[in-house]
């Protein structure tokens, strides 16, 4: 027979889902604990607060996340001896340390959900967590993808790796129906790791693309 999960990981597993799906204001702590199965007493003991559930399930999938992606750039910096990593190994490196976390845990699509949450309904309290927790990682990351894209401005740089991060957000936590769409209307079967070799030259391009022109006010500021 089966073993049960223990309370934590179906506290979480249950979490992580309804968050997933209805946002984290719209998810009472009721509506975790009647789907899980546990008493609020449960929750308050091994959590204490909705907040700290908020930053375990977000815990859950960033710790792996963070250990593994540290250690791909360790060994990206080790092949080019102290050189510019090339920003499509540096995208690459990213895509398969996020595709690799999602087997441990739930699912990519929830992971993704997840992400796009932080950005669109984080409290100051989950931005100020992943950052603290985090952020050493991130900051890591931009840092060469900076020296790999000299020619962009700071600013710049700025908007389109956020512009990078939505589109992937987007695409990976639709997954479900872009494959159906795919296989529907073009008779493709595409598996997630298709979906990023695909989606991998378009970021690329978009941030090699050229500098947009500049305003008439920039112009006359120069």
């Amino acid at each position: 027979m089966a073993q049960q999960p223990d309370t934590v990981t179906r506290i979480l597993d249950t979490a992580e889902v309804l968050f997933a799906e209805r946002g984290f204001a719209e998810t009472s702590l009721r509506n975790i604990t009647s789907k899980a199965k546990v008493n609020l007493a449960a929750v308050n003991y091994h959590f204490g607060s909705k907040k700290s559930l908020i930053q375990a399930v977000f815990a859950r999938y960033l710790d792996p996340f963070t250990v593994r992606f540290h250690a791909a750039l360790d060994e990206l910096e080790a092949d080019h001896a102290g050189g510019v990593i090339p920003l499509e190994a540096l995208l690459e490196t990213m895509a398969r340390s996020v595709l690799e976390v999602p087997a441990e845990r739930n699912s990519l699509k929830v992971f993704m959900r997840l992400l796009g949450l932080a950005y669109s309904q984080a409290q100051g309290h989950l931005r100020r967590y992943i950052q603290e927790e985090y952020g050493s990682v991130f900051t890591r990351f931009t840092e060469l993808v900076r020296l790999a894209t000299p020619e962009l401005p700071d600013a710049e740089r700025f908007w389109r790796l956020h512009f990078m991060l939505g589109t992937v957000i987007f695409t990976l936590s639709g997954l479900d129906a872009l494959r159906d769409i795919a296989e529907k209307d073009y008779g493709e079967h595409v598996s997630v790791r298709d979906l990023v070799r695909r989606l991998r030259p378009v970021v690329v391009a978009a941030m090699n693309a050229p500098l947009p022109e500049p305003t008439p006010a920039q112009r006359q500021a120069g």
